[in-house]
């Protein structure tokens, strides 16, 4: 696909790395030739200087030719105009913005064709604050993510010795886990892929397992792969009162007691007539030691470091994680660093920009992809993809799961079966989908939700290939 992005900030970079792995052709706008250059030399990528909502600025990066623009500069305005511009002046078929304002929703008629005519709408602080959420709510996962309209979760969790599962081989799961219906899709050891499981692959200690159920499963899966369920979460210490910071304690406030450090006075100021008495906003710095022994960060089931700054996010976990804190997670932008420190003594090392690229690639995604979830910061993929056509015009449609041409290490975990009516609409409320755990023997039927594991991205095309609908694929 031929690609524009329109700025080349942190989001943008993330973006432009994820895309040009994947052979597409893209350009980057930005009016800071400084930002250009290093994404240019390190990146197989074209470089234009200028203001984006320009036309002859976008006619120089070849908006004549591309098939999507995604506006993700550092202001609103500028990706609401952009988009416009794009539409209405050059067709672009897809335009995405990068919004922080929740002022404009995707799917109103300000974002419609006669509007702004932005196509979708991606938040990074709305997505960052969704997953720290998910996390919170299962203190035992690494990532969890959904798919199936929410009925299938896929969790990634560290085995502990004593966990149920811990030290047996995958065909004896239904044994030692009865009743419990989930499929392990990945196992990661010392950083690496397991290059193939089957039933006498065993999970052990300090493994990470990818692991797919329905969603009402997820506590009784994560219990079966630690030694002890952790207890609730009730205590939160969030650090750095920025978007991330403020969006995440107005959420958290209704459920959790929450306590929020910040840095600068006055923007402490604005923080406590935001959030008014359901939470204790904090003047000081999350690296004093001595500020967090003062307000208990040892009882606090979780510290989350979100400032803009990676070493102080580190820092302060790492300090956290000393005086007592049970669990602790830090953002960080850099990727290196979340390489470095993820699994250490930080529990959680979150990247924004890799929290809100699998919104993105759902449109860059062959056929008809529902959502995409990046997963070990970009290194594999989660899909779920709609079976379309029948036995003559697609590759998946009425054969078993064993009879695809799946490329070695993908597979198939879970279908989700019953969301559309037999003329393909989404099915209404009196619906009542499956969910199917895929094994070799189950047959794939028009109109499923299929869901896959990609453990490497050179697979994609071909795992792609097998959701496309043609003429005929003899």
């Amino acid at each position: 696909m031929n690609i524009i992005i329109l700025g080349a900030g942190r989001v943008g970079e993330s973006v432009a790395e994820s895309l040009v792995s994947e052979k597409n052709d893209i350009t980057v706008i930005d009016p800071d030739p400084a930002r250009l250059r290093p994404l240019q030399d390190r990146l197989d990528l074209r470089g234009v200087v200028g203001n984006g909502i320009q036309p002859s600025v976008l006619e120089q990066a070849g908006v004549a030719d591309a098939d999507m623009l995604i506006a993700c500069a550092s202001s609103d305005e500028t990706n609401l105009v952009a988009c416009k511009v794009a539409h209405d002046l050059f067709n672009v078929p897809t335009t995405i913005a990068r919004l922080r304002s929740s002022e404009f929703e995707p799917g109103s008629a300000l974002m419609a064709k006669t509007g702004f005519a932005v196509d979708e709408v991606i938040c990074p602080e709305a997505s960052v604050t969704a997953t720290i959420r998910k996390l919170i709510a299962y203190p035992e996962a690494l990532q969890v993510m959904e798919f199936g309209h929410g009925l299938v979760s896929l969790m990634v969790v560290r085995a502990v010795p004593g966990g149920v599962l811990v030290g047996h081989r995958l065909a004896e799961v239904q044994t030692l886990a009865p009743g419990l219906d989930m499929r392990v899709v990945a196992i990661y050891r010392q950083d690496r892929v397991m290059p193939s499981l089957d039933g006498q692959t065993a999970i052990e200690p300090g493994d990470e397992v990818f692991v797919l159920a329905a969603t009402e499963h997820i506590a009784a899966v994560l219990a079966a792969l630690r030694q002890t369920e952790l207890p609730p979460v009730k205590r939160v210490m969030l650090a750095g009162g920025g978007k991330v910071g403020l969006r995440l304690a107005r959420e958290a406030c209704a459920d959790y007691q929450v306590k929020l450090i910040e840095q600068d006075r006055n923007r402490c100021d604005y923080l406590a007539t935001q959030l008014g008495s359901q939470a204790l906003v904090l003047h000081g710095d999350c690296t004093d030691e001595d500020l967090l022994e003062d307000e208990n960060v040892r009882d606090m089931d979780l510290f989350a470091a979100l400032t803009n700054d990676d070493e102080d996010n580190i820092m302060a976990c790492l300090l956290a994680k000393r005086m007592g804190a049970k669990r602790v997670l830090a953002l960080i932008n850099r990727k290196a660093y979340a390489d470095l420190v993820q699994g250490t003594q930080i529990d959680i090392a979150l990247s924004p920009a890799s929290a809100v690229i699998g919104e993105l690639l759902a449109h860059v995604r062959r056929g008809d992809v529902e959502a995409v979830h990046s997963l070990r910061r970009g290194a594999a993929e989660a899909l779920e993809a709609v079976v379309r056509g029948d036995s003559r015009t697609c590759r998946m449609v009425g054969r078993r799961v064993d009879e695809l041409d799946l490329p070695h290490g993908v597979q198939v975990g879970a279908i989700v079966r019953g969301l559309h009516t037999a003329d393909g609409a989404l099915a209404g409320e009196g619906a009542q989908p499956q969910v199917l755990m895929a094994h070799h023997d189950t047959v794939i039927q028009s109109l499923d939700h299929v869901i896959v594991f990609v453990p490497r991205k050179r697979m994609l095309r071909q795992v792609e290939k097998l959701f496309q609908v043609g003429a005929t694929f003899f």
